[in-house]
């Protein structure tokens, strides 16, 4: 038999990254925290914890982590059944998912709202690009992941869900500065731009399939999508923009489209555990049906 209190301890700093923000948590010790984890790890014979800021799970932890995960949404099911169980419990079911920046900007928590309203379960999310959500699920760091990523990942359900369309926006001093003849291709390879962070690749994308160039621009780095939306028109650079963040703002004209009619589409999927919990089949409905009306046709 699993020693469930010490994988809820694991579980608890890799969550938290820290001993102390674990125990407060649990309602425990720093102290106990670590006596259960370094306990766990002398009967396994296997480190399960990475120690620094942050505390992180090794890959042995990581598997555990997700067990414990699996195992609290199956008991959120029994409590379901059987309330009296409620008291016994932690608290509020929580299921931890990965999702990209800016679908949480735009579509997803109009998703998530309703999972809440409906089940009163918390959200636990991960934030990464949309290209490399999956690994968080093929890891078992997550339950389910918003990813680019159509290639199922083993053990999982695949739900295509639509696309975010994005546009290339600069604001208009940006464009006076970068381009004062007018906008060219050849220009645009060298002028300064944004990106989310070095794994983000939309704009070189973009240019390519738009334009027939490459960027070879200074950049901006700027790891948020509203802190890139500010930067795009305050005219630091030009950057991809989802249409739905950019409307507004192209019809006030505080931005311009580089060149118009030249779009790109993120198709999106919905690829969650095959676990049998009634808690990630209610969001997975959530998910779907929202993306149904916020995204477009990939």
């Amino acid at each position: 038999m699993l020693d469930y209190a010490s994988l809820a301890a694991v579980a608890a700093v890799a969550r938290e990254g820290a001993f102390d923000k674990a125990a407060a948590v649990l309602g425990v010790t720093p102290s106990a925290v670590s006596q259960r984890v370094k306990g766990l790890e002398e009967r396994l014979g296997a480190v399960l914890l990475t120690r620094g800021q942050p505390c992180r799970p090794t890959a042995i932890g990581a598997r555990l982590c997700a067990h414990v995960e699996q195992v609290r949404l199956l008991e959120g099911d029994l409590v379901a059944d059987l309330p009296r169980l409620a008291d016994l419990s932690e608290g509020p079911a929580v299921v931890r998912i990965a999702v990209n920046a800016d679908s949480v900007s735009t579509w997803f928590p109009l998703a998530a709202a309703r999972f809440a309203e409906e089940t009163g379960a918390m959200l636990d999310l991960v934030m990464d690009d949309e290209a490399h959500t999956a690994e968080r699920l093929r890891d078992g760091e997550v339950l389910a992941a918003v990813t680019a990523d159509p290639a199922p990942v083993v053990g999982c359900k695949t739900y295509p869900l639509g696309a975010i369309e994005y546009v290339a926006t600069a604001s208009p001093a940006f464009m006076a500065r970068a381009f004062p003849g007018g906008f060219d291709a050849e220009r645009l390879r060298h002028a300064p731009l944004l990106r989310f962070d070095r794994r983000d690749g939309l704009q070189a994308r973009w240019a390519h399939e738009a334009l027939g160039v490459r960027p070879e621009g200074p950049v901006h780095w700027t790891p948020a999508t509203q802190g890139m939306l500010d930067m795009n028109l305050a005219g630091l650079g030009w950057a991809m923009t989802p249409r739905s963040l950019a409307a507004p703002h192209l019809a006030s004209g505080r931005l311009v489209e580089l060149p118009p009619g030249r779009s790109i589409l993120v198709a999106l999927y919905w690829q969650r555990t095959r676990l049998a919990a009634r808690l990630l089949d209610r969001l997975t409905a959530a998910v779907r049906t929202m993306a149904g009306e916020a995204l477009v046709k990939a």
